[in-house]
C-alpha cells in the first residue's frame, strides 16, 4: 500500500511537471514568435535556417530551467499549504473515526496556510467538539438508565423470591405483590420517558400545531390531579385568564404541565398549597406553576433540567428524574423559556413563556 501511494506520488509529480513544461513551452514560443515575427517586418531582417535552430536550442534549454524553477515553486508551495493541512485533518479525522473526539488540529500560520483549509479545520474542531459533549451525554445516559433499572429489578427479584415462600401469611403475600407492582410500573415509566425523551431529542417527534385556549388545557390538566390534592388536603389557587390562545402542540404541551403539576403535589406537604396562573404578557403566554413545598437550593436548581438528576432523593422512589428534561425539551422545540425561582422551605415555582397566536396579538394590538 506504501509501495503505490509512493508510485503514485511520483507519477502526480511527474504529470505536473510536464504541465508546466507544456505550458511555459507555448508561451515561450508565442512571445518569440511574435517577437521574430514583429523583428523582421519592422527592420527588415531574414533568419538564416543555422540562426533559428540556435534560438531554438536556447529557447528549449530557458522552457526547461523555467519549468523546473515553476515546478520547485509550486512543490514547496503545496508541501506547506495544502498537503500539510491535508494531512492534519486526515490524522484527526482517522482519531476520530477510532473514537477519539478530544483531538483538535492546530491552525497554522496566515502565511503558510490557505483560508480554505483554515475554515475546513475551523468547521472539524467545532464537530469534534460537538461529537465530545454528545458523545459524554450519551455514555453519562446510558450509565444512568442502567443505574436506574438496578433498583426496581432488584426490587422485584427480592420480592418475588419471598412470594415462593410457602409459609407466607395473605397480609406478606398482598404487601410483597404490590412492592413488586409498584417496582414494575417505576420501570415501565421509566423506559416510557426515556422513549419520548429519545424521540423527541432526535426530532423523531415533530409537531403538529393547532390553535387552541390555553386556559382551558390547564384547567383539565389539573382537575384530573383532584384526588391527589384532596388526599393530602392541598389548596388550590388558580389565576388563569380567559381567552388566551396560542399555536402549538397540544399533546406536548400537556406532557410539560402534567410533569409540573405532578411534582407540585409530589413536593408539597399535607396542608400545603399549589397555585397555577395564567396570564398574557404582550406576544408571549406566561404560564406559572407554584407550590409551598420543600424547595430546592441554587445548587440543585442549576441541575434541575438535567437527565436523571433528582434534588430530593427522599421522594426518588415516585420518579426518574426525567420529567423536568422532558419538559426542558418540550419547551426548546416549541421555542419557549422555561425558568424555575426557588428557596428552600419556601416552595418552588416553575415560569414557561410560550408565544401566543399571532392573530390574537395582532388583535390586541
Amino acid at each position: 500500500m506504501k509501495k503505490e501511494r509512493m508510485l503514485g506520488d511520483v507519477f502526480r509529480a511527474i504529470s505536473r511537471f510536464f504541465v508546466f513544461f507544456l505550458l511555459v513551452a507555448f508561451v515561450i514560443t508565442c512571445c518569440l514568435m511574435l517577437f521574430v515575427s514583429t523583428l523582421e517586418i519592422t527592420m527588415d531582417i531574414s533568419f538564416t535556417r543555422e540562426d533559428i535552430t540556435a534560438a531554438a536550442k536556447i529557447t528549449m534549454v530557458n522552457v526547461i530551467v523555467i519549468s523546473i524553477f515553476f515546478f520547485t515553486v509550486d512543490s514547496v508551495r503545496r508541501r506547506y499549504t495544502v498537503k500539510r493541512p491535508i494531512k492534519k485533518i486526515v490524522d484527526a479525522t482517522e482519531k476520530m473515526i477510532s473514537g477519539n473526539f478530544d483531538v483538535r488540529i492546530p491552525v497554522g500560520s496566515k502565511f503558510a496556510s490557505d483560508d480554505t483549509f483554515t475554515e475546513i479545520i475551523d468547521c472539524i474542531n467545532k464537530m469534534a467538539h460537538e461529537l465530545s459533549g454528545v458523545e459524554t451525554l450519551r455514555t453519562d445516559f446510558i450509565a444512568n438508565v442502567s443505574h436506574e433499572m438496578k433498583t426496581p429489578l432488584s426490587v422485584i427479584q427480592n420480592y418475588g423470591q419471598l412470594l415462593q415462600s410457602p409459609s407466607l401469611s395473605e397480609e406478606k403475600r398482598i404487601e410483597y405483590a404490590k412492592e413488586i407492582t409498584d417496582a414494575s410500573r417505576k420501570l415501565a415509566d421509566m423506559m416510557t420517558n426515556v422513549l419520548k425523551l429519545n424521540r423527541l431529542e432526535n426530532q423523531q417527534i415533530y409537531p403538529s400545531a393547532v390553535r387552541y385556549d390555553l386556559g382551558e388545557q390547564l384547567c383539565e390538566c389539573l382537575l384530573r390531579y383532584e384526588s391527589v390534592w384532596e388526599s393530602k388536603n392541598i389548596a388550590i389557587e388558580t389565576n388563569i385568564a380567559d381567552g388566551i390562545f396560542i399555536l402549538a402542540d397540544r399533546e406536548l404541551l400537556s406532557l410539560v404541565w402534567n410533569n409540573l403539576l405532578s411534582n407540585a403535589f409530589k413536593f408539597t406537604e399535607s396542608g400545603g398549597t399549589v397555585g397555577v396562573s395564567l396570564a398574557s404578557d404582550g406576544e408571549y403566554a406566561v404560564v406559572k406553576v407554584k407550590d409551598t413545598g420543600c424547595g430546592i437550593s441554587p445548587e440543585v436548581g442549576a441541575h434541575i433540567f438535567e437527565k436523571f438528576y433528582q434534588g430530593d432523593t427522599s421522594h426518588s422512589s415516585e420518579g426518574n428524574g426525567l420529567g423536568l428534561a422532558l419538559v426542558k425539551r418540550v419547551a426548546d422545540i416549541m421555542q419557549g423559556e422555561i425558568s424555575v425561582d426557588s428557596e428552600v422551605g419556601a416552595g418552588t415555582t416553575f415560569t414557561l413563556r410560550i408565544r401566543r397566536d399571532k392573530n390574537d396579538t395582532d388583535k390586541a394590538a
